[in-house]
């Protein structure tokens, strides 16, 4: 698994809308890091940083039918991401008040496919948008998105692949060690597989760490390489 740093992405007192879009989470953390002045070494890809937990939802016909998400955002992001917020309590902010940023997130996801890519028997299963309800909330200093995606097509698989990674590594993803992901309604005698990324070796994390903070990493598609995978096999 790729190390954690502690940087982050976001500038203090930007408007709302310019928070956790992440269109724009490149030019952030630019901004971000030359706030900061973190050293050398965390200028590197990743820049955001997601611990997750996955439940993948089945029907009473035993179709799965979606897969719902809990990701928590690094300490560094989120504390940039609810700065300039209006807040009623000095504690935290509310699922309320974080409902704005909640859509942001929920809209400017869709352009990276929500990092979500599914198999159903071999085949790819195309997930569509977030279902009415997605919040986020704010606990222990950091921000957790929870949405679910659903299948266009429910399906009953025997051999399911659930994979969740960003192909430029500017997220990493890595599941909680605890409980990391649940089958919720499946059928009776489904084994669930939880397959986690290999280390990158010294020579990738070297050509990775020379791409600019502000340039996208577009000619080493190794995202998928270090996937975070599911598996279900269900007889």
């Amino acid at each position: 698994m790729l190390h954690r740093r502690t940087v982050g992405a976001g500038l203090a007192g930007a408007a709302l809308g310019f928070f956790m879009t992440f269109r724009l989470i490149r030019v952030l953390a630019v901004v971000a890091l030359a706030l900061v002045a973190q050293s050398l070494a965390a200028q590197a890809h990743p820049h955001v940083w997601v611990t997750m937990t996955t439940e993948l939802v089945y029907a009473p016909d035993g179709s799965v039918t979606g897969v719902r998400h809990a990701w928590t955002f690094d300490d560094m992001f989120s504390a940039f991401a609810v700065q300039g917020l209006e807040l009623k309590s000095k504690d935290k902010p509310t699922r309320e008040e974080l409902a704005p940023l909640a859509q942001i997130n929920a809209e400017s996801l869709k352009e990276f496919d929500y990092f979500t890519y599914a198999k159903v028997d071999g085949k790819t299963a195309k997930l569509k948008d977030p279902l009415p309800g997605y919040y986020l909330d704010y606990d222990d200093q950091r921000l957790t998105l929870h949405f679910t995606l659903p299948f266009e097509t429910p399906a009953k698989a025997k051999e399911l692949k659930v994979e969740i990674y960003d192909p430029s590594i500017f997220v990493d993803f890595e599941f909680a060690k605890e409980k990391p992901v649940r089958l919720v309604g499946a059928p009776k005698g489904c084994l669930l597989d939880v397959v986690l990324p290999r280390e990158m070796t010294w020579a990738e994390g070297k050509a990775l760490s020379q791409i600019p903070v502000d340039e996208k990493n577009t000619t080493m598609a190794w995202g998928a390489q270090f996937a975070n995978k599911i598996l279900v096999h269900c007889p």
